[in-house]
């Protein structure tokens, strides 16, 4: 018998899910239903897939002609001056000749190269401004930069930051040596970085001339030009937006690394690429290297269908197509002794 108390309670609403189809877990779908055949189809025709494409690959990486020059050493009379910093504003120039045995033919890129220089410090790596380098006018002290950020007389730095105050700063030219005559090789400063980089990460200040728009600011201090003057020789690759800082300013993920520096211009007898023969490379010589026992490298090096001399991509599809067909051929293997055997599972 129901008491008054029970029959003024109020009902508790249900927990039950509503009874639609999607609630309820009944919309239609497909469940693949798999056999020993399907199985091992899947991981043969994966493997051998994955094993020619690496196959493809490494054959392509292995096809670039590459140069590298470690110049760290050869230059050790300019090492020497760069160890005392009182130095900084002392020029200082080496060389060192090679020869290139064969024609480097198509598109060829220089690079320079350093070993021991870890870009991937937790500190080294936020230590910069990105609002800053979009051109905002902005408070550096409310950024990571410190303690690359401002003078001690409240001067704010442009661009501030430990990224761009390591800026690599040696001048590396080309020289071709043929018939007695030296012939400097044409290079390109600028079409090096990525799109995004001059269109999205990095601007201008928004001003009438750059010197005005960096106004009230100072370089770096391991900077031997300010921002603006970086280019002495294009105008439009000054700034923010030039092709030197903006790849630098992308940081490496290893301490051994090398970051695209020129390209060769195709003009004159450099047009189908760089003949064979005897070249130097005259360098200016501004980034120390000895403090953290480093090297410096300039690479030559041209392209293929499938990118640099760079065989990563190439092993890892080819461990990948050789881990499928052994797993196949193990599958295959204890398929058959079960079935010899005549023990198999029941559904």
């Amino acid at each position: 018998m129901k008491t008054r108390t029970d029959r003024e309670a109020p009902a508790q609403p249900s927990r039950c899910p509503d009874p639609s189809a999607f609630k309820q877990q009944k919309l239609p779908a497909w469940k693949p239903q798999l056999s020993l055949a399907s199985v091992l189809s899947c991981f043969f025709v994966i493997g051998a897939a994955c094993l020619a494409a690496g196959i493809c690959l490494i054959l392509s990486a292995n096809s670039v002609t590459e140069i590298q020059i470690d110049y760290s050493e050869k230059c050790s009379d300019c090492t020497k001056l760069r160890e005392n910093s009182s130095n900084w504003n002392k020029e200082c120039y080496c060389s060192t000749d090679f020869m290139l045995k064969e024609d480097m033919l198509g598109d060829v890129f220089m690079y320079y190269g350093l070993q021991n220089f870890y870009q991937n410090h937790r500190r080294y790596v936020i230590s910069r401004s990105d609002a800053q380098l979009l051109g905002r006018d902005v408070n550096v002290q409310r950024s990571y930069c410190a303690p690359f950020m401002t003078y001690p007389n409240g001067t704010p730095m442009a661009p501030c930051g430990a990224i761009a105050n390591s800026l690599f700063n040696d001048t590396i030219d080309l020289f071709y040596n043929v018939n007695s005559s030296v012939i400097q090789v044409p290079l390109l400063k600028t079409g090096n970085s990525w799109w995004t980089d001059k269109n999205v990460k990095f601007r201008n200040p928004v001003a009438h001339n750059l010197s005005s728009a960096f106004a009230g600011t100072a370089r770096p201090p391991y900077w031997q030009k300010p921002v603006y003057m970086l280019d002495e020789e294009d105008e439009r690759n000054n700034g923010y937006i030039n092709d030197d800082l903006v790849i630098w300013m992308r940081v490496s993920a290893f301490s051994t690394f090398r970051k695209l520096y020129r390209r060769v211009s195709r003009t004159r007898q450099f047009a189908d690429g760089l003949p064979a023969g005897n070249y130097t490379f005259q360098i200016s010589y501004n980034f120390p290297v000895s403090k953290f026992k480093g090297k410096k490298y300039v690479i030559l090096s041209t392209v293929v269908w499938s990118g640099g001399s760079n065989p990563f991509l190439g092993i890892a599809y080819t461990v990948c197509g050789a881990a499928a067909t052994l797993t196949g051929f193990v599958i295959t293997a204890i398929h058959l002794k079960l079935r010899k055997k005549k023990t198999y599972f029941q559904k």
